[in-house]
């Protein structure tokens, strides 16, 4: 018997995140593990009158990859992905991690220049903007989190079944602070951050994209961005932790950046391209069933009384014109225990402590 949350889960994306007609093609991209989520996904798109394409992945296919591919092949365009996205009417993300430390010991050069080569990929499915990713509870994800499996799929479902319906509602309210200001300072423990968000448009992330999901970002003004800011999290890129994290900004560009663990890897790959060392993002976790970091990004970032700034890629929607190879999120804790920050909005105080001061 199916795990009625998987059902509710397979509901929501759907008939709530996606954009489904009749004859489009959807794709669905996970591994086996995820069977009962893919078999409820592909129920539901069926009986929209739509077709299913599922690509299964292969647990250690990604290390292999990686260790054996020479430069070239890591630099050969994707045609088959490039024709299968360009076809496809939505993408579905399924993520599955049996081992989240696969490539701690891979070249983060090789996978900056993987990444920098499926980018056009990328481009058209955040493009089109009719896509969804999420993750399926597994073992590996569990002890990241320090839970066992049970006790993670407990933290997941309560994370990604959420009524955003309500969570559209306040979020409303949040975005009309955004769209009517013109620069954010950013205060807190070892952090002074200015940049302009003049002409630039909130993004309200109401599970449409990502499950689970609680954010209110938008793009700052590419040159504008100075002061400093360190990270209370660790920065997570495929599997290797990044910690201490601290970067100064100089007309909008990274110009100091250090990190007591792993700096070579934090320095490897700002220089990805022309646009890795600016902010593509800005937004404020709103999910206040999140409250525990979990060393996964999709979930800690979202979680409520945080913000996180991501170098690279901006989304367009809204005003964004960065481009890069790289989206990479960091995380500040705001709440007192942390750093008790601060925001200003045109030198207005709207956030403290993990709160917002003006009603919402």
């Amino acid at each position: 018997m199916v795990d009625q949350r998987i059902e509710e889960l397979a509901r929501i994306i759907v008939h709530w995140s996606m954009k489904i007609n009749k004859g489009d093609v959807i794709t669905i991209s996970s591994e086996i593990e995820a069977r009962p989520l893919l078999l409820e996904l592909t129920k539901l798109i069926l009986k929209k009158g739509a077709l299913p394409k599922i690509n299964l992945g292969l647990d250690g296919y990604a290390y292999t990859f990686y260790k054996y591919a020479s430069l070239d092949q890591l630099a050969t365009p994707p045609k088959i992905a490039l024709f299968e996205a360009e076809n496809s009417a939505g993408n579905i993300s399924i993520g599955v991690d049996n081992n989240t430390r696969e490539l701690s010991n891979i070249d983060p050069a090789k996978m900056a220049l993987r990444r920098k080569t499926v980018y056009p990929v990328s481009k058209i499915i955040v493009d089109r903007d009719n896509w969804c990713y999420t993750l399926f509870p597994t073992h590996a994800l569990a002890q990241d989190a320090e839970m066992s499996l049970n006790e993670f799929e407990d933290f997941y479902y309560n994370a990604v079944l959420v009524d955003y319906k309500k969570l559209e509602a306040q979020q409303k309210k949040i975005k009309k602070i955004y769209d009517a200001s013109s620069s954010v300072h950013i205060v807190a423990k070892d952090t002074d951050l200015r940049f302009s968000i003049k002409g630039r448009e909130g993004i309200m992330c109401v599970g449409k994209r990502n499950l689970p999901d609680g954010e209110v970002f938008l793009a700052p003004v590419e040159d504008s961005v100075e002061g400093y800011i360190s990270y209370s999290f660790p920065a997570i890129y495929s599997g290797r932790e990044v910690d201490g994290v601290r970067l100064e900004f100089k007309k909008g560009k990274v110009v100091k950046a250090s990190a007591t663990k792993n700096q070579d890897l934090l320095l490897k790959l700002i220089d990805t391209d022309a646009g890795s060392r600016f902010l593509g993002e800005f937004a404020i976790g709103l999910n206040n069933n999140i409250k525990k970091h979990s060393k996964q990004i999709l979930f800690d970032e979202k979680m409520g009384g945080t913000i996180h700034l991501a170098l690279g890629m901006a989304y367009k929607k809204g005003g964004g014109r960065n481009e890069s190879a790289l989206h990479w999120d960091m995380i500040k804790d705001m709440r007192p225990a942390a750093s008790g920050g601060k925001i200003f909005f045109d030198d207005k105080l709207v956030y403290q402590d993990g709160k917002f001061v003006v009603k919402i």
